[in-house]
């Protein structure tokens, strides 16, 4: 449901009578406010409160930014109908979020552009807002963020409103039919865009063309934009601030890594479910600010990973599903800074985990390929700073791996699933005491047991399998 700015629950709602009282606001007379207002009533408050004495706010000032509350817990509540929303029709709203709100149309779009210059922020996913009221937003040239996902009553020509909008940083349209070759135009002129969301656009195909002059984009997600083609990448080779880029799901090969890899500002790269071989790696060895990378499900094994070994500044790598085996790991021991590595489905033996030694950070590992036994488990001990600990469908773990790990006390979350674990063992996790989620199940424990462990030792265990 639409979400509010920083308003709690807990606090008293206006009643009708004084919200339509507040319609003083349909007057211009505090339009010279538009540029000098605070966000949000909570930094007026902080203008008063903070520790350099500053001017006192104006009666004007703390009256509008009241009715800026007043708008965002209605939201909340979802108790905004069209009828209400009337009331602050040219009220210096700043930001309305919409998203999954019932019965947005139109007619709420005009309210909002009656906003004018003050209007900083949008979001109306889910609604069955037309290209008649996207339009409405054409004069509102302040605007810095819109987000239309899920809007499919929006097309193409409801998408050249948006080549006015020349402010707006930070811009999403997911799942929407309108961007296409021809839709995506209206992003060419939106040079001030830092970030643009076009997750499972469809028809995109052709579009990217006109991202080429977007120099200031750092964020681009298009994961599964089905439509992408290698073709398509080499369009997004000039944009030298990028530093998040997703292609998750997207039909990419190696022709795409080559555009990448002069991408050398990338931190954040998804290529998950991908066509990606282990000659494909080759192109990354020059992305070397590269802090998380995620390879899940492509079809990489242990030779790939030899051209990962140069990334110092990888905290986060996901491998689930791949072919990596133990070998693969050796390639990775010189990257210690890691804080999370996910093998899940990986091929790794006891044998590798002697490599997991190297990653003291680690706050999070997944091994779950069911090569691991207690033995293994021994080279996981000593890694105190893990919070999630998965070693699921290892069915040869034992009581033995519990006692292993009664030593890593900071485990907020541990499944060992699938595995040989009994009641018998349950004892050695008492010193677990931050231990928040517990999964055992397919294990020869019972629920009553697992109880009388929670209630006895563990107080902040809330999510345990079996229940």
């Amino acid at each position: 449901m639409g979400s509010a700015c920083s308003r709690k629950r807990g606090q008293l709602l206006v009643d009708e009578e004084d919200l339509y009282s507040a319609r003083f606001s349909k007057s211009s007379s505090f339009k010279w406010l538009l540029h000098t207002l605070p966000r949000s009533g909570s930094d007026v408050h902080r203008k008063v409160q903070g520790p350099v004495p500053a001017r006192c706010p104006s009666l004007m000032e703390l009256c509008v930014a009241k009715v800026r509350e007043v708008f965002n817990e209605l939201v909340e509540w979802n108790i905004l109908t069209e009828e209400l929303l009337g009331a602050f029709r040219d009220c210096a709203l700043q930001d309305i979020c919409l998203a999954d709100y019932p019965g947005v149309r139109d007619a709420w779009m005009e309210v909002a552009a009656s906003q004018g210059q003050s209007l900083l922020s949008v979001d109306i996913s889910c609604s069955d807002v037309t290209d008649g009221g996207l339009n409405q937003l054409k004069d509102c040239i302040n605007l810095q963020s819109l987000s239309c996902n899920y809007c499919d009553q929006i097309s193409e020509h409801g998408l050249k409103t948006l080549s006015g909008l020349s402010n707006v940083t930070s811009l999403s349209f997911k799942k929407c039919s309108a961007v296409t070759a021809e839709g995506a135009k209206a992003f060419a002129n939106m040079v001030n865009l830092g970030s643009l969301d076009l997750e499972r656009c469809p028809k995109i195909h052709g579009g990217l063309v006109h991202l080429k002059g977007l120099r200031k984009l750092e964020k681009l997600n298009l994961r599964y934009c089905n439509g992408i083609t290698d073709s398509d990448m080499k369009h997004l080779s000039g944009l030298s601030k990028l530093a998040h880029l997703n292609l998750e799901g997207c039909a990419v090969t190696a022709a795409c890594l080559e555009v990448i890899s002069g991408l050398v500002m990338l931190k954040v790269l998804n290529l998950g479910f991908n066509y990606i071989t282990d000659a494909c790696l080759v192109h990354l060895k020059e992305l070397i600010n590269l802090e998380c990378l995620n390879l899940d499900s492509c079809k990489i094994g242990d030779e790939g990973l030899a051209h990962l070994k140069g990334l110092l500044k990888l905290r986060s790598l996901e491998l689930s599903d791949t072919e990596v085996g133990s070998n693969g790991l050796r390639h990775l021991s010189g990257l210690t800074g890691l804080t999370h590595l996910d093998l899940f489905g990986a091929r790794i033996t006891d044998a590798g985990t002697n490599c997991l030694k190297y990653f003291k950070n680690l706050q999070s590992l997944e091994v779950c390929g069911g090569l691991i036994t207690d033995a293994g488990v021994k080279n996981i001990k000593d890694l105190k700073a893990l919070t999630l600990l998965n070693l699921s469908q290892n069915g040869n773990l034992t009581d033995k791996s519990l006692e292993l790990i009664s030593g890593l006390t900071a485990l907020v979350s541990l499944n060992v699933s699938n595995s040989r674990v009994s009641n018998s063992g349950l004892h050695h996790l008492k010193p677990l005491q931050n231990l928040r989620s517990l999964s055992l199940e397919s294990c020869k424990v019972t629920a009553i047991e697992i109880k009388k462990l929670q209630l006895a030792a563990l107080p902040n265990l809330v999510s345990v399998r079996p229940e």
